[in-house]
């Protein structure tokens, strides 16, 4: 049964050695990351600033685990804002070896239950590159409505790229 649980710095060998070995294959979907990131350094330092905002209450950091325990990728709540907005935004990808296999649809399964039954929020947005349709399906089975087009959103792989925006709204609040 896949899980997630809060990402901590012990993590961070597990993850350098996670995004080295999946470089290739995110990079479609990411931002373009100098060799540094690869690094323990580099996510030691992504991992401590996550961490940071956490205490801060704006982003809520975890890794994905497989049905062995082990960390096959991330997924974060980010840009949280309460009063009366009471949203944030989800984001996650998971390791080419443990794509297609159901691990996705039950991160952002968990991910909700903490941003509405922990944290009571009321929205989650989500987008993606207009072309993941694997992506889009993952959020439509978690009750995500797509909601818009957002053109030249991101920079990911080098390109301004078109993104497909979504949220899903808590059930509890009406």
């Amino acid at each position: 049964m896949t899980a997630i649980r809060l990402v901590t710095l012990d993590d961070v060998p597990v993850l350098a050695d996670l995004f080295t070995r999946n470089r290739d294959f995110l990079a479609p979907w990411e931002p373009e990351r100098g060799t540094d990131y690869f690094s323990i350094d580099g996510q030691r330092g992504v991992i401590e600033e996550a961490l940071e905002r956490h205490e801060q209450g704006l982003t809520y950091p975890h890794v994905i685990l497989d049905d062995a325990g082990d960390i096959v990728g991330r997924i974060n709540l980010g840009n949280v804002v309460h009063g009366p907005f009471q949203s944030c935004g989800v984001g996650y990808w998971v390791a080419e070896r443990s794509n297609g296999r159901g691990v996705a649809t039950a991160a952002v399964r968990e991910i909700k239950q903490v941003a509405f039954d922990e944290l009571g929020l009321h929205r989650i947005e989500a987008c993606t590159l207009a072309h993941n349709v694997r992506s889009q399906r993952v959020l439509e089975k978690n009750g995500f409505v797509r909601f818009g087009l957002a053109p030249a959103y991101a920079k990911l792989a080098g390109q301004w790229q078109d993104h497909t925006l979504y949220q899903t709204l808590n059930p509890e609040h009406g």
